[in-house]
């Protein structure tokens, strides 16, 4: 990283338990292949921010370089008010990372694996054992804390990953949690989607990437779309949807021609179904005037549904591409 790029930073401020980013890049492989190509990135304390978006759309990458693991080649960043590139010691100590998979020893059991982590901050053997109880309690893992890990289930797996890692982080806190939920049944998300609200309620910073367009939905205070490498759109669920009106007008064409015609103006494509999404308010005068102007022969359109516009909605219209035939 050049020194031009850590000035770009170096006189911004940036509270504890909050995220800045500014014109973040990365590029892997010859020839280079640009994984993040300049984003942008602010989390206050207290919001959960989601980052949503396809595989290799860069979310993984852009936690990496947060969580100080991978250099970025340009731009600038302070996690919890220190500066990636200078302080990655203090960045360290301040964060708490999960990844894609709990990183906990199965042959142990849950108190002797938050003991463990808490002597390896430097605890003493009296407060590890203190900091493992606190853990279990808050993270309602007390009734299995002399159990076996490889008997949790894949929700239990996940808090007590998240337990672990906050042992040796200062609270609030800044919380990085890459796709925490991969694998788990409905039941364990719906536990560990209370938990990291819980851990935003109680003031930490919480930056989570995400394919499941209903966990960003259900959790985030603000969501920014990453395709590309670039952020398509940020902003609430709520102004997101408006993007893409209030209601979808799904209509099912009668062929390929009719498809490919009215293709661009859509924000859902399913060339397999001959069926296009179009943006409405959902009022019937509407959708009876946008029937006649796509339609006007009715001859085109075999069949139509309108429903609410959702994320899903909104992901599709910001990272699809509309097909050149069907």
């Amino acid at each position: 990283m050049s020194g031009t790029d850590r000035d770009t930073g170096s006189d911004r401020t940036a509270p504890p338990g909050s995220i800045e980013a500014h014109g973040l890049t990365k590029s892997y492989g010859k020839p280079a292949v640009r994984v993040l190509d300049g984003i942008d990135l602010h989390v206050g304390p207290a919001t959960v921010f989601a980052l949503l978006g396809p595989n290799g759309a860069g979310k993984t990458t852009a936690v990496r370089i947060l969580a100080t693991l991978t250099e970025p080649d340009s731009g600038a960043a302070r996690v919890a008010g220190y500066d990636i590139a200078t302080e990655r010691g203090k960045v360290r100590r301040a964060i708490s990372l999960t990844g894609q998979f709990a990183a906990v020893d199965e042959t142990q059991t849950g108190e002797e694996n938050l003991r463990m982590m808490a002597r390896l901050t430097g605890l003493t053997r009296a407060a590890a054992r203190r900091r493992a109880d606190e853990l279990l309690v808050r993270f309602g893992l007390t009734d299995a804390a002399r159990r076996l890990v490889r008997t949790y289930s894949g929700g239990m797996r996940r808090r007590l990953d998240l337990a672990a890692g906050l042992v040796g982080s200062p609270e609030p806190g800044v919380f990085f949690l890459d796709e925490p939920t991969t694998g788990l049944d409905p039941r364990s998300r719906q536990e560990l989607w209370q938990v990291v609200r819980e851990l935003a309620d109680r003031g930490a910073a919480v930056l989570l990437t995400t394919q499941y367009l209903e966990e960003a939905d259900r959790l985030a205070d603000r969501i920014a779309v990453l395709d590309k490498g670039r952020i398509a759109a940020e902003g609430t669920p709520a102004t997101l949807k408006s993007r893409v009106s209030g209601h979808r007008l799904d209509v099912v064409l009668t062929d390929g021609a009719a498809y490919l015609r009215l293709a661009t103006r859509a924000v859902h494509h399913s060339p397999e179904t001959l069926t296009l999404g179009l943006p409405t308010d959902g009022t019937a005068a509407h959708v009876r005037a946008l029937l006649d102007e796509i339609d006007p022969t009715r001859t085109d359109v075999a069949r139509f549904t309108v429903h609410s516009a959702s994320l899903d909605d909104v992901f599709l219209a910001l990272t699809a591409e509309v097909p050149a035939h069907v």
